[in-house]
């Protein structure tokens, strides 16, 4: 069906309903718009939200890096950041795709329309125009029709009038009438040649109007209309295509992030916290029985009474032994009265919780904020982290390396073709990286020989089923606290100390009576045998409480051996004592010295 035939006087509703169609078609484009405005404000606040949770840039990220479910949700963040990319590459599209282009065609659109309107109303005005010249020759003809019939009717009159003479009829101008009478005659007569011949025009223009000039701009109407639906059309499937031709990459996105999720492994997690704040140290053995009915068996006599006297005398003095590592006793009175047991079991239940927390904030200094060698860390920690240490300085060396070889082999190619470049000019860096190797090198035997201390000093798995082995067979008569004790260094480092107290003692000071007394097996004694020497590698001011400052080059002695935590205690003179790091001190131990301390 044509609008030209079908709609020949319908010009008004058809210029409606174009303008309509465009009005549509700038709807959709706004829709479209909106839409697109929509997928960026919903890329921007995924990629907000994507950014908000990643890790932050610090000690915290490297140890959540270790656990699966940690490195999945990372993936998870990761991939949808690449979904809101993709959310970003629709509003991109769609702006280019539809909006832009639409907006251009709807431009087109306007000014076609205009045009073909102007040249119907202007086709509408020439025949109205012509219509007009036609009812005036009308009007025209007519009125010099009835001119003429008038004219005729007067000249007939006067002619029939029988009381009229002949001299009245010459003196009214007979003549003079029916001389105009035939003149009314003639312009009718004309008028009428002129209205036959401009009907005749009109009735052309008319017909090529209606079927020819009016059919052709509604044509033209119809297929712009045509052609402003299907490009809808088509902007209607773009807007599917645009989600369509993403969804293989969100695909990829959703399966990554399914992929992450199957990959947590809550086992390895398990395991891995184990890895992460397991100490190395071994855990407190049993408390063994004190028979103190032992004592009461004994005979009153002189011999006991004075044997006991030295004992209570010599046990007043036992205190230095047994205090904190890293705090002195300053009153030396040598009538101090020995605690009651259950205050030092009170004393011990209560140093668990310190110890705990001590070991809570050692683990979670950062690295770098201790000490280079990381005493400041639990044994099996250290390991660890002077591993680590040992690894990325062996990295360090091999790019250094790496770096040399490529400065060699251009050396080579100036040495042999000297326009390129002069040879010299590679030796300073060449040097500078050799000193660079070396630096790193030493750095790595420094921290090799602490790895191999700590791994010295970390009990093996016989050496715990051989302690607690010796537990169950000296629970009978043993009577010193044989628990690890809880020792904290001036900077919150570690210490342990050894399981075999009694063992010590009986080592250095075997008892003179068959009895043991009761104060030997809580005390030790007042001033430690020496088990060697040490001279200091570097100065140490000692600023902390318990420990002593030492100048470099000075020889000291050695009285108590680092115990795992990084600190060997010394002695200058005999009230002048302390600890110092062991990684200051180069330690030579004497091991036939008398009083030589024996560890089981």
């Amino acid at each position: 069906m044509s609008w030209g035939t079908e709609l020949w006087d319908q010009f008004d509703n058809l210029e409606k309903h174009t303008q309509w169609g465009i009005e549509f078609a700038e709807k959709y484009t706004k829709f479209v718009k909106e839409r697109s405005e929509i997928e960026i404000n919903y890329a921007k606040q995924i990629r907000n939200l994507s950014k908000k949770y990643q890790p932050k840039k610090n000690s915290r990220e490297e140890e959540e890096s270790k656990y699966t479910f940690c490195r999945a949700f990372l993936v998870t963040l990761n991939e949808l950041n690449d979904y809101a990319g993709q959310h970003e590459v629709i509003a991109e599209n769609l702006t280019s795709q539809i909006i832009t282009e639409l907006a251009r065609y709807l431009q087109e659109l306007k000014t076609e329309r205009k045009s073909h309107f102007h040249d119907g109303r202007k086709a509408q005005q020439q025949i109205e125009s012509s219509w007009k010249q036609l009812e005036s020759c009308k009007r025209r003809f007519e009125r010099d029709c009835k001119e003429a019939d008038r004219a005729q009717q007067y000249f007939e009159k006067m002619d029939a009038d029988i009381n009229v003479t002949k001299a009245d009829v010459e003196k009214r101008s007979s003549h003079k009438a029916r001389q105009q009478a035939q003149m009314r005659h003639q312009m009718a007569s004309d008028s009428k040649s002129d209205y036959s011949a401009y009907l005749q025009k009109f009735n052309q223009e008319q017909n090529e109007h209606y079927y020819t000039v009016i059919p052709n701009i509604f044509q033209k109407l119809q297929d712009m209309e045509e052609k402003r639906i299907e490009r809808l059309g088509v902007c209607m499937k773009t807007f599917a295509d645009v989600d369509r031709q993403v969804l293989p990459i969100v695909g990829k996105c959703l399966d990554g992030m399914t992929k992450a999720a199957e990959s947590i492994e809550p086992k390895t997690d398990s395991n891995q916290v184990v890895e992460s704040y397991k100490s190395g140290f071994e855990a407190p053995g049993d408390v063994e029985f004190e028979d103190y009915g032992q004592a009461m068996k004994r005979t009153v006599s002189e011999t006991s009474l004075s044997n006991s006297r030295e004992g209570k005398d010599k046990s007043t003095s036992k205190s230095k032994g047994k205090l904190w590592p890293f705090i002195k006793n300053k009153n030396k009175s040598p009538k101090q009265h020995k605690e009651p047991l259950s205050h030092r079991l009170n004393d011990f239940m209560t140093s668990k919780p310190k110890m705990l927390r001590t070991l809570r904030r050692g683990l979670s200094l950062k690295l770098g904020s201790g000490p280079e060698d990381f005493s400041h860390l639990p044994p099996e920690q250290r390991r660890k982290k002077l591993q680590g240490k040992i690894d990325e300085l062996n990295k360090d060396i091999q790019k250094e390396m790496d770096q040399r070889d490529a400065l060699t082999k251009m050396k080579d190619v100036y040495i042999k073709n000297p326009q390129m470049g002069d040879p010299t000019s590679v030796d300073p860096r060449l040097t500078e990286i050799g000193q660079t190797i070396e630096k790193l090198q030493s750095e790595v035997q420094k921290f090799e020989g602490w790895l191999a201390e700590v791994e010295e000093r970390m009990p093996s798995k016989s050496d715990t089923h051989r302690r607690s082995g010796l537990y169950e067979t000296q629970n009978s008569t043993a009577v010193s606290n044989n628990c690890a004790q809880n020792r904290e260094s001036p900077d919150g480092s570690y210490t342990e100390e050894q399981n075999s107290e009694t063992q010590v003692k009986a080592t250095i000071n075997p008892p003179t009576t068959s009895t043991p007394d009761i104060d030997d097996e809580f005390d030790d004694e007042e001033t430690l045998p020496t088990i060697g020497t040490c001279k200091a590698l570097y100065p140490f001011e000692g600023h902390n409480e318990g420990t002593i400052a030492v100048a470099e080059g000075e020889l000291l002695f050695v009285i108590e051996e680092d115990k795992g935590d990084g600190w060997t205690r010394v002695r200058r003179s005999e009230d002048d004592e302390g600890y110092v790091p062991t990684s200051y001190i180069e330690v030579i131990l004497e091991t036939n010295a008398k009083g030589a301390m024996t560890y089981i």
